[in-house]
Formats: structure tokens, sequence, C-alpha cells
């Protein structure tokens, strides 16, 4: 052992270099959240709870059916049924979605001609049961109706459903109709 090493352990250096580094965290304002009283502020373009847009006018779901979102689902989550096909318009019976199967990747809120499906900023939804987060239309409906309550102004518009750099005029008819009247 030299003198060196000795000199170290006589004195306790280590122990009191720690002792100053764990003051000087100490003293520090905490980085922590205390999260029932204080809520995160939610980044933009975060994908939380699934909603469907309810027109303002009407009142119906801006759905028609087209079932691009249930084909591009890589979860296979989105359940649809609907009447009608065969040179008559469809009409939407049955929209589910299995939020415990979902990844949010948010490929059927960009897919949706009409911007029917959102994916909300609202991350508060956990359940003891299971039928909680199985959204049927009528809770998915439910779920737009609490996401506008949060907004004020004209309507709800999601920045994300027209890219930066992509001509207003590729997009379908429905996105187009949703940006330039800011519905």
């Amino acid at each position: 052992m030299t003198f060196k090493e000795l000199v170290k352990k006589a004195l306790f250096l280590e122990i009191l270099s720690g002792l100053a580094l764990t003051l000087k965290v100490f003293l520090k304002k905490p980085v922590t959240i205390r999260y029932p009283h204080e809520k995160r502020p939610v980044s933009p373009g975060f994908r939380g709870r699934h909603a469907m847009v309810r027109e303002s006018e009407t009142g119906k779901e801006r759905c028609v059916a087209c079932m691009k979102c249930a084909m591009v689902c890589p979860s296979q989550c989105i359940y649809i049924k609907y009447n009608g096909g065969d040179g008559t318009p469809r009409e939407l019976v049955k929209y589910e979605i299995e939020a415990y199967r979902c990844i949010y990747c948010g490929y059927c809120v960009e897919v949706c001609p009409m911007n029917a499906i959102v994916l909300t900023e609202h991350y508060e939804y956990s359940s003891y049961k299971r039928e909680d987060n199985y959204f049927d239309k009528e809770r998915l409906l439910l779920n737009w109706d609490e996401h506008v309550k949060t907004f004020k102004g004209k309507g709800y518009f999601n920045k994300f459903w027209s890219p930066p750099g992509i001509d207003i005029k590729r997009l379908p008819v429905g996105k187009r109709e949703s940006i330039n009247t800011g519905k």
C-alpha cells in the first residue's frame, strides 16, 4: 500500500467527495413532477386517446366507411361494419377500436381521407376494466366531444392533417375541405 492510498483511506476522501456530491444534488431544485397535482404539458403531435370527429353542423360522424384505416392498421385493432355499397352510399354501422392492441402509430389518422379519426392529446385513461378501453362509435364520439371542449375558437384543426411540404391539391377532397375550413 502506497502513502497516497493510505492518506485517502485515513481521511475518507472518497466518502467525503460522495457526500459533497449528495449535498450538492440535495440542494438543487427537483426535476420530478408531482403528477396528480401537476400535469406535464403535452408536446405537439402527441398521440393519445382515439376520437371520431363529429361534424359541428349535423352532429354526425365524418367517417364514410372507406375501410382505409382498418386496412393500414399494423395491429389490426380497428373493426368496421357498414351498410350499402354497390352504387349506394355506405352507411357506418359499427366502428370499434381496441385501445389495448393499438400501438399508436397514427397511420389511421394519416390515411383517412375525411379526417374522421384523430389521436387526441388526452393521456389519462387507465382503467380497471378492459371494456373501458374498447372504444365503440358512441364512445369515440364522446371522446371527440370531450376533446373539442378544450379548444377555444372556431373549431379544431390538427396541424398534422396537412404535413409541411405537401401540396394541398394532392390531398383527398375531405382533407382539403377540413384544411380550408379549419374544422
